[in-house]
């Protein structure tokens, strides 16, 4: 069975407005928003002796701190525009947790939102962690650090959300393998 395109797919890209990071497009009926000059993200999951490292951080858009898996952009300045995804997930990771990962595997291009942003992140697996700082982000991130048992993660989640935390959908990922299994839903 062939599937089309929707008429849209064919009408030229328009930028409406566009800011040092962000820009908002339009491509017939279709609004939707971007990463500018181009620029994806590295999303890290760290899993380390059945603990997965996780990053509280407050977000503007959302308008209160949110839990994260550790991510970054790649890319975004003039020193690293030629970084690949592992290499701004080496960095984003010590940057953020204060852990260096001995590997690094890029998982493969995923999209969080794809009916309103078209931008994609590159899911990347880090394993051998070695803790060699702080972390915490750089200047102005005030980055906090979680280290939590992955047979912990769902109350850990339910506890950030009775704080008023966000939490992103990146998360999901890591609480279905505890509630999906091979032929369907797990109990409890």
């Amino acid at each position: 069975m062939t599937h089309s395109k929707p008429p849209e797919a064919d009408l030229p890209e328009e930028i409406r407005w566009q800011g040092k990071w962000i820009v908002a497009k339009q491509r017939g009926k279709w609004e939707y928003a971007g990463r500018a000059r181009g620029i994806r993200a590295a999303a890290i999951i760290a899993i380390d002796e059945g603990q997965v490292l996780l990053v509280e951080q407050y977000r503007v858009p959302l308008g209160r701190r949110c839990i994260e898996i550790p991510a970054g952009l790649v890319g975004d300045s003039e020193d690293t525009s030629d970084e690949s995804a592992i290499a701004a997930a080496h960095r984003e990771l010590e940057e953020e947790t204060g852990y260096r990962a001995a590997k690094i595997t890029d998982l493969g291009e995923f999209f969080s939102s794809p009916g309103m942003v078209s931008e994609g992140f590159s899911l990347l697996r880090a394993e051998g962690l070695t803790k060699v700082g702080e972390g915490g982000g750089t200047d102005g991130e005030d980055i906090i650090v979680h280290r939590v048992a992955l047979r912990e993660l769902g109350a850990f989640v339910e506890a950030k959300r009775a704080e008023g935390l966000a939490v992103d959908v990146r998360i999901a990922m890591l609480l279905m393998t505890q509630r999906i299994g091979e032929n369907g839903w797990l109990d409890g």
